[in-house]
């Protein structure tokens, strides 16, 4: 099986650009990130795309693992961050922490809510793509019916 995602960027001026794809509806802004020369705060960059690839595969993966397992969740929330490091002489994105908080019905699911998590780290693409190391520290909590 193979697939292919095509994503073109085209350069606007000074930091910026534009990502696209001849199969999306949107575009994204892309910069430089203001801890390097003429970044820009408070967009986009491709550190934070690859951070948030990492964090949006777990999610799908998750989903699919959790849907597949018939686990029911009332909540699926997860903040990432990734730690930019020099590794000798270049810089890389040395470390992901993933932090999913998921609230279950029932606390007797919660062993099975621990794995499909840890199922769904290690099942997902993007982070079996890249360099970096990637923790999984999530929260687990048990939602009431209303």
């Amino acid at each position: 099986m193979s697939h292919s995602y095509q994503v073109k960027i085209d350069w606007i001026e000074g930091r910026k650009g534009f990502l696209t794809s001849e199969v999306l509806d949107s575009h994204i802004q892309v910069v430089t990130p203001p801890e390097f020369p003429n970044g820009i705060a408070g967009q986009w960059s491709p550190e934070h795309l690859f951070v948030a690839s990492v964090n949006s595969c777990f999610m799908t993966t998750f989903l699919a693992i959790a849907d597949n397992s018939k686990l029911e969740f009332s909540r699926f929330e997860c903040n990432a961050v990734g730690t930019l490091d020099r590794v000798e002489g270049k810089f890389q994105i040395t470390q992901i922490e993933l932090l999913p908080i998921l609230a279950i019905f029932d606390h007797a699911l919660k062993e099975k809510a621990m794995r499909v998590l840890e199922m769904s780290e290690k099942a997902c693409l993007i982070s079996n793509s890249v360099l970096s190391k990637v923790i999984l520290e999530p929260t687990i909590t048990v939602a009431f019916l209303p």
